[in-house]
């Protein structure tokens, strides 16, 4: 690896652009910035607790909206579809999945290749109709400790709904309503890796405002990545007056649903799980949000279930938002070296808390051969309290 790959060498990168004596264009410096996983690993280990994802976050924005307009009319179409239109409208999202999964169970998915679609094809969850769209549910519980908002999020509410509904059992079984306001949206993450950083705002500012009308203690994520996103809302803020201050209080009360449970008293399980399985830990978890034991303590309070740990849990399994569709030679390496780390450890459950992580890693199982079921934490912790 050169020393502009890594993280002090981007930096230098990032300082010589600020300092104009190098090109915010040059092929050098655009191409480190999209090369970076932006998993956080290298802030996670800086003694100096440098923002690195923040750098590298801004510079892909100043790069963004200095090539956006050279775009051709196609890749503007397309860019608009998939991050303003999809991403933005939670609804169009759900009518694609079904349109998705129809070409999944009909076998047209095949022609993705045409559409030169073929790596997306490969690495879409399988939809089986389970979608969970926020539109002001509540879920009550007797003697309530509190409310929490559940994020339901986009790629979450689509294709892991039923990690949705796990969610909510097991937050009533620790004495918490659940409380799904229709008013929120996407995070915004994927669209801050992007360099799309107005629109990140936009998706934010509805999440922030859902919130505040919830009348809700806690803000409760299931997936990582978002997790991170809402967290940092205050970063996003930072320089707007009208809104620093709400953006401040709302990331105070972020979660992940990890952190919440752990300190939930959920009663006995009534289920045991006899198998082996190991954490999956992803990077916006433990590197981003540094939550790294909370996961571990809900695994264990699962009768039966053997916690192998892999070796380099908390290396990037390749996913990273959209790096396995915009990145797929590097992120198949990836993918590669975790799949192996996994086998190992002779699991046949992979446990993880990121809808990006299951989906990368359920493919490079499927590709290699190896049997293994991959589930989100909630769900095995959903499946011990459910009678057989």
């Amino acid at each position: 690896m050169t020393e502009t790959s890594g993280p002090r060498g981007r930096i230098s990168l990032i300082k010589a652009v600020g300092e104009a004596r190098l090109d915010l264009l040059s092929a050098g410096f655009t191409e480190q910035m999209w090369q970076c996983l932006d998993c956080r690993a290298c802030e996670a280990a800086c003694p100096s607790g440098v923002r690195y994802g923040q750098l590298v976050e801004t510079a892909r924005t100043q790069i963004r909206r200095v090539t956006a307009p050279a775009d051709t009319v196609r890749a503007r179409v397309l860019h608009r579809f998939f991050f303003r239109s999809l991403f933005g409208n939670l609804r169009l999202m759900h009518a694609a999945a079904i349109l998705l999964r129809l070409a999944q169970r009909s076998g047209l998915i095949s022609l993705a290749g045409l559409f030169g679609l073929a790596r997306a094809a490969k690495l879409a969850p399988e939809l089986d109709g389970s979608a969970f769209l926020a539109s002001g549910q509540r879920f009550e519980v007797p003697g309530s400790q509190g409310l929490a908002f559940l994020h339901t999020g986009c790629v979450m509410s689509v294709a892991f709904g039923d990690v949705h509904r796990a969610t909510i059992r097991a937050l009533g079984r620790g004495g918490l309503s659940v409380i799904v306001p229709g008013g929120q949206g996407c995070c915004g993450a994927i669209a801050v890796h992007a360099g799309e950083m107005d629109f990140a705002r936009d998706l934010a500012k509805r999440n922030i405002a859902a919130f505040e009308c919830s009348g809700a203690d806690v803000y409760v994520v299931n997936a990582a990545g978002c997790g991170s996103a809402l967290k940092e809302y205050r970063e996003l803020f930072a320089d707007d007056d009208e809104w620093a201050q709400r953006a401040e209080r709302f990331s105070e009360r972020v979660r992940d649903v990890t952190e919440v449970l752990d300190g939930l008293e959920p009663g006995s399980p009534v289920r045991s799980i006899d198998a082996v399985a190991t954490y999956q830990e992803p990077c916006h978890l433990v590197h981003a949000q540094r939550v790294t034991a909370a996961p571990r303590r809900l695994l264990a309070r699962i009768p039966g279930l053997r916690l192998v740990e892999m070796e380099e849990s908390s290396v990037c399994c390749g996913s990273a938002g959209i790096y396995n569709l915009l990145q797929p030679e590097m992120a198949s390496r990836l993918q590669r070296r975790k799949v192996e780390a996994i086998t190992r450890t002779g699991a046949t459950i992979v446990a993880t808390a990121n809808p990006g992580c299951a989906i990368q890693v359920r493919a490079g199982l499927r590709e290699a051969g190896y049997r293994a079921s991959v589930k989100h934490i909630v769900e095995l912790l959903d499946e011990a309290f459910v009678k057989a």
